[in-house]
């Protein structure tokens, strides 16, 4: 856009903005509008034009020289100076304008009292661009674009940066078995950063648990990333566990098998427990103590008992022959 044009645009208008708006809010302003009107994103005729005014109010008020030129020449044709007929010239009484420059851009603009007078074409009023000449130069807006980060006038529209996640980590934990049944509070460390986390009850070897947001750092303003903590559950000389139940083994006698007992035992925190035996239990029979197990949600799990007959490693021979009655009284309940 010429900048004779410049008296009937209010560009801080156009952009929303206070005429001692800073950089930073016309820029943004900008992109706001941008966002907006962009032909891109807003196909309708009015668009289209509220872009382009949008702007070339930005390539001139984004421009320090431009702007200082554009505040002064609004000042100007809102009474700060004014134009007067000359005999066969037009002539411009420059007696405020030059008070108004002179310290703008480094000197008067014809001395005080002065008349200033400029050819024109057309023996009107006078050019606008002879009196920018006076103060750095004529720089038509025409090259809309320079500075804009949407492309000026121009179509181009750059995104602006978008926040990214961070990327995940990965890491390993090692439990006991009872660390898994009861749950735990371990110590972690993340870029030097220690802190701690609570291991849920009930965790399988092998799973994977999710810590949001101690990944690596987003990018743009993006949130971290997770850490993915994979579980190792060590191996248990007595207790297993099974879904929500713990399970071990329960020794018992070929008396306590035949004919039923209450066996006593100590749970996975070493406690004392019993469990009742039926009459007629083989090896590998189940019994359970309910509530015993993991302790998680509403239904926790139960500790199971697997019935394990024992005998006598070296037996004498009084029991062997109790063991040849026992048989032959029991009859064959053997399926071989």
């Amino acid at each position: 856009m010429a900048e004779n044009e410049w008296l009937s645009k209010d560009f801080y208008k156009v952009l929303g903005v206070s005429k001692d708006a800073s950089d930073q809010e016309i820029t943004k302003a900008y992109r706001k509008l941008a966002r907006k009107y962009h032909p891109d994103l807003n196909k309708t005729k009015e668009a289209e034009e509220k872009f382009k005014d949008i702007s070339e109010a930005y390539d001139v008020l984004s421009n320090k020289e431009q702007r200082q030129k554009y505040d002064a020449i609004r000042q100007f044709g809102m009474g700060g100076a004014r134009f007067a007929g000359g005999s066969g010239q037009g002539g411009f009484d420059a007696s405020g304008f030059a008070d108004m420059f002179g310290g703008m851009f480094g000197g008067g603009a014809g001395g005080n009292g002065s008349r200033i007078r400029f050819s024109t074409s057309g023996g009107g009023n006078p050019n606008l661009n002879d009196i920018f000449s006076m103060f750095g130069g004529a720089q038509g807006a025409g090259a809309a674009g320079a500075g804009s980060p949407y492309g000026g006038a121009g179509y181009g529209y750059e995104e602006p940066p978008r926040p990214q996640q961070g990327k995940d980590r990965n890491s390993k934990i090692t439990l006991t078995l009872r660390q898994a049944v009861k749950g735990a509070t371990v110590s972690l460390s993340v870029d030097g950063e220690k802190f701690k986390t609570h291991i849920p009850a009930g965790v399988k070897d092998g799973q994977k648990i999710r810590l949001a947001g101690k990944g690596h750092a987003g990018i743009n303003g993006g949130k971290h990333g997770d850490l993915y903590l994979a579980v190792s559950v060590k191996d248990d000389p007595t207790f297993a566990m099974r879904g929500r139940d713990i399970v071990m083994d329960l020794p018992v006698s070929v008396g306590e098998a035949v004919a039923g007992a209450k066996v006593t035992a100590r749970d996975i925190d070493g406690n004392e427990v019993t469990f009742k035996v039926p009459a007629g239990s083989s090896s590998g029979t189940e019994v359970r103590i309910a509530g015993k197990g993991v302790q998680r949600g509403n239904t926790p799990g139960d500790l199971v008992g697997r019935v394990m007959i024992q005998v006598p490693a070296k037996p004498g021979l009084g029991v062997k022959h109790a063991a040849k009655e026992f048989d032959k009284a029991a009859g064959e309940y053997v399926e071989r």
